[in-house]
Formats: C-alpha cells, sequence, structure tokens
C-alpha cells in the first residue's frame, strides 16, 4: 500500500509539473562557436522547437558593461519573444558558455547595480508585459521564492527562470545535458555543515535534512568534511567558506541529475579552468597557493567536471541571505519539480549574482 501512495504522489507531482521542450527558449550567441555547439546539442537532446530558439550576437567576453547588455542581449531577446509569439509560452530560458557571464558594476555592497547575466534575463518578462523598468541598485524580490508547491505558470509568477549550460569545456556540458536525460530518483542528499553553531546558513541545511526521507540523507554537524560519498544524488554545504574543507574535489559518486548548493560568494566568477594544481585557499594562504581570477573560493564548474548535472553560484557578493536555500532547493527536487523550479524556489532575489547552471527539464523520474 505504502509504495502504491508513493507512485500516485509521483504522478500527481509529473502531471502538476508538466513543463516541457515547448516551454524552453535556447539563447544561442552566434559570435561563438561554443555557444553554436552546446545549443545545438541540446536542442537535438531535448527536442527544442525551431521556433524556440532565439540568435543574438554579442561578445563572448564573461563581462560585458550595461549599456551592451541591454543594446546586444536583452532588446534582441524582447524582439525575439514578441515576433515569436512566445512570451506567455516560454517559462525557461536557457543560455550557454560563450554567452557573456556578468554585467559590469559601478556601485559595490548590496545596493551594487552589477548582476549575473542570466539573473537580469529574469526580469524581461515583466518588461514585456508593459511594467516600468526595475530598479538597478540592488536585488528583486524574487515571487517565485519559498514555492514549494504551485505551478510555475504565467502571469502567476511574472518571470522567466533562466538557466545555463555551462562548463569548462564543450565535452562537459554535453556531458551535463546527457546525466540530465537519465535523472532518476536514487541515491543520497549528503548534508555537511561544518560545525553545530545555531546561525542562519546551518539552521536551512538542517532544515533540509529534516525535510527529506531520513533514510535518504547523509548529514553531518561535526568538522570532518565529507569527502569520497557514494550514490549522491543531492548535495549542499558551505564549500570553501567552510574552513576545514582543504582539499579542491570532494571525489563524490556523483549520480545523474544529482545536484548541489553552496553558500559561495564567487564560485561562478568564471568558467576558466584553473590549472590542475590549484586548490582553494580562503582558509590557508601562507603565499603558497594562488588565488584564480580574484579569489581563492571553490568554483561551481568543478562540481560539473566531477559529474554533477546542476549547481547554483554567484558572480558576485551575493549575501548569504541571499544564496539559495537548500530547504528549498533540494526538497523541490526531490519531490518531483525539475532542476529550474527547485533551485528557483530557493532563490530569494533576481536582478543579482546568482547563476542555475544546468539543463532545466532535468528531473528526478
Amino acid at each position: 500500500m505504502q509504495n502504491f501512495r508513493i507512485a500516485l504522489l509521483c504522478f500527481a507531482w509529473t502531471r502538476l509539473y508538466a513543463q516541457g521542450p515547448a516551454n524552453v527558449v535556447v539563447i544561442v550567441n552566434s559570435t561563438s562557436a561554443d555557444s553554436r555547439q552546446i545549443a545545438e546539442y541540446y536542442i537535438q537532446a531535448r527536442k527544442i522547437p525551431p521556433t524556440n530558439i532565439c540568435r543574438i550576437n554579442t561578445t563572448s567576453d564573461e563581462l560585458i558593461d550595461r549599456a551592451k547588455f541591454r543594446k546586444e542581449i536583452a532588446e534582441p531577446m524582447k524582439t525575439c519573444l514578441q515576433q515569436r509569439k512566445l512570451i506567455e509560452q516560454a517559462l525557461y530560458l536557457v543560455t550557454t558558455l560563450g554567452i557573456p557571464l556578468k554585467i559590469q558594476s559601478t556601485t559595490t555592497g548590496i545596493t551594487s547595480d552589477g548582476a549575473s547575466v542570466d539573473s537580469e534575463l529574469t526580469m524581461l518578462y515583466p518588461e514585456l508585459k508593459g511594467a516600468a523598468p526595475h530598479a538597478l541598485n540592488g536585488p528583486i524580490n524574487n515571487p517565485f521564492f519559498r514555492q514549494r508547491d504551485a505551478p510555475f505558470t504565467h502571469p502567476r509568477f511574472p518571470i522567466y527562470m533562466v538557466t545555463r549550460l555551462a562548463a569548462y569545456n564543450v565535452a562537459e556540458v554535453k556531458a551535463m545535458i546527457d546525466r540530465g536525460l537519465k535523472a532518476r530518483n536514487v541515491g543520497k542528499f549528503v548534508i555537511d555543515m561544518p560545525d553545530p553553531e545555531d546561525r542562519e546558513g546551518n539552521n536551512w541545511l538542517r532544515d533540509a535534512a529534516l525535510l527529506l526521507p531520513k533514510d535518504r540523507v547523509i548529514f553531518d554537524e561535526t568538522p570532518n568534511v565529507l569527502y569520497n560519498q557514494k550514490q549522491v544524488i543531492g548535495y549542499a554545504a558551505w564549500g570553501s567558506n567552510d574552513r576545514n574543507r582543504k582539499q579542491r574535489w570532494l571525489n563524490f559518486e556523483w549520480l545523474p541529475g544529482a545536484i548541489a548548493t553552496e553558500y559561495v560568494s564567487t564560485n561562478a566568477r568564471t568558467f576558466t579552468r584553473p590549472p590542475d594544481n590549484w586548490n582553494i585557499s580562503w582558509w590557508d594562504q601562507k603565499g603558497k597557493i594562488p588565488w584564480f581570477f580574484g579569489s581563492p573560493q571553490t568554483m561551481s564548474a568543478d562540481y560539473i567536471h566531477e559529474g554533477a548535472t546542476g549547481i547554483n553560484g554567484n558572480v558576485d557578493e551575493p549575501y548569504l541571505k541571499l544564496c539559495p536555500w537548500p530547504q528549498f532547493v533540494l526538497v523541490s527536487y526531490f519531490n518531483g519539480r525539475n532542476l529550474a523550479d527547485s533551485y528557483y524556489s530557493g532563490i530569494p532575489g533576481l536582478s543579482w549574482m546568482t547563476i542555475v547552471i544546468g539543463d532545466p527539464l532535468t528531473k528526478l523520474q
């Protein structure tokens, strides 16, 4: 009887969250060979309709200024969505390696006018519906934040969810896409706390552990870092902000469809691959270990390289409260939401620093 009830729930979740290829718009940077190759592979793998492809012409540099972002990315995307009559049908926009990553800021702190390109693109929907331009200084509240059950639809949730198909190279992106197609709801959710201290980030990790099935969770709140875990389908931790973590690689056995989330300020600062001998060094510098691209923090792309299928990252300081909350990300994913819905249910702010890496349609079957 228990198995029958679980089967009914899974069927209900599948029906409730039935978004598909017709709801995905792929953005291709025509000037980037990487972008073209990844888009072509993904379009074929997910059978994305030809009308759902928007081509732009912009730099392949990771940093872009605000004016060029509007002229070369945002405005062409608005035109494409209007002309293809996709404003309502499109729920997910997919960027790729070879599309700019970060909008240059002219201010700093919580009122920064910088953002990830992907997070800024989420705000195209209200613009297309006639809303006044949003403020650029600081984050905008995400209307989908904390939504574990409500289906993501327009116009109830007036945003686009944006995910990025990116890794250190095209081959790794293709492998990530392939893994997403094989996702199954098996394996362990590994939740690693650096200490039992009562603080916000730790409490969110505790909540995630409590809300997931006990027999599916490996939860540790000792100073020991969880390396070499097997059969991992979900992971949440402090990344390089755990002062006990000394190793760049977790050496996990990631299952197809596995996702990860961590509280790290600049883990999506670049998709340039560090040297193999580079190591995270936030807590042990001593002049021996070089920083990489302006930071010693963990790299989101390392998780994809190691075998994960999705992870969030930040292009610049988001502040802890604006990092994705794992008690929504992991629990939503376990309960049948796709990758995009799961991450955005845990992201408090938009027009901000976060990106989501992965195929938006990846779902645990």
